[in-house]
């Protein structure tokens, strides 16, 4: 299906929710709303669902006008960060509610269909089971396999991963990108991370403050943010930024000057040092072991600047700390905050 946001406004008394944005949907794959808490991310599928009116603009569905047709009259799956499941039926019951109204399916055909989604999510063996007798986490992939089930043209995700433990979530990430391939949905995924965008692929939207900044394929989004809201939005920990005339960077860029800003991914720092390097002298002033990475917080001459560390290193507080970074992987932005240079990709 081919949704389209014209000039979709939305504001409530005097508070602006969302700013005069337009987007035109990729159709038949996952678009990802990035952005941190109060962005408009929710909002925004509210509007896309029918949930609520904008205050100006207009929803169009392949060409049609669906501003003001409810939520009831539009065939839309949303799963929430807060899970809604039918309290009386059990799990089987809830996931195959949506097969059974779909209509032209057979009894059989319906548990097979049940169980093939169970199976994905990890709660075949609570088929039985009321969802009150379940944990959380269970419950919110009950909600997840219905409206996987139902099979709508659109679905919505608002966060659906935000309340599982951190290893079921890294699993389902790799379980709904293999099932949203495998359907024909458009769906809309709103998330406040980063690694989950680049993770589930497809095209995203940058949000921040009401405001879409950037829309386009994820990878394009990530290697080339247009302005610095969007590198801190879509970077984490978020993109090291400091002024291009900083004392002490030793870098010499052709678009730099000394009223703009170079961006450093963290990612991009490191302790070892490679041909063509420059060196960054500091001091050390924390040091977070985060899964299989290190976060270093650096005290430098140019700035503040964070490291990630591939591995597990242990650092002594206040002592000092050389980082070496390759100029090639810097970002430069004007004074306008727009960006002026990227680092090329790698393979072109």
């Amino acid at each position: 299906m081919e949704l389209t946001l014209d000039r979709i406004g939305q504001r409530v008394g005097a508070a602006i929710h969302l700013h005069p944005l337009s987007l035109a949907v990729q159709p038949g794959t996952v678009t990802v709303l990035l952005g941190a808490t109060q962005a408009g991310k929710t909002t925004l599928m509210r509007v896309m669902a029918g949930l609520d009116l904008p205050s100006q603009g207009r929803v169009t569905v392949d060409g049609r006008d669906v501003t003001g047709l409810p939520v009831r009259q539009r065939n839309v799956a949303m799963v929430y960060q807060q899970f809604i499941n039918y309290p009386s039926m059990t799990v089987f019951d809830n996931i195959a509610s949506p097969l059974k109204l779909r209509g032209g399916l057979d009894a059989a055909a319906v548990v097979q269909g049940v169980q093939a989604i169970a199976e994905r999510l990890h709660i075949e063996p609570f088929l039985k089971r009321l969802p009150a007798e379940l944990s959380g986490g269970q419950q919110q992939r009950v909600a997840l396999a219905r409206a996987l089930a139902k099979d709508a043209p659109l679905m919505l995700l608002d966060e659906p991963l935000v309340n599982l433990d951190y290893k079921l979530r890294e699993e389902l990430r790799d379980e709904l990108s293999a099932l949203f391939a495998a359907g024909s949905s458009t769906v809309v995924y709103a998330t406040t991370e980063p690694t989950e965008a680049l993770l589930l692929g497809g095209w995203t939207a940058v949000m921040d403050c009401g405001e879409v900044l950037q829309y386009g394929p994820t990878a394009d989004v990530f290697h080339r943010p247009v302005s610095i809201r969007v590198a801190r939005a879509f970077s984490d920990p978020p993109m090291n930024l400091l002024p291009a005339g900083a004392p002490r960077l030793g870098l010499t860029l052709a678009a730099a000057t000394p009223d703009t800003t170079i961006g450093l991914r963290a990612s991009a720092l490191r302790v070892v040092q490679r041909p063509g390097d420059i060196a960054l002298l500091g001091v050390v002033e924390l040091a977070e072991i985060s899964g299989s990475d290190t976060f270093v917080h650096v005290a430098t001459p140019a700035g503040e600047l964070v490291a990630q560390l591939s591995g597990v290193h242990f650092f002594d507080l206040g002592a000092p700390i050389t980082l070496y970074l390759d100029p090639a992987q810097v970002y430069v932005f004007g004074a306008d905050g727009l960006l002026l240079s990227a680092p090329a990709r790698k393979g072109g």
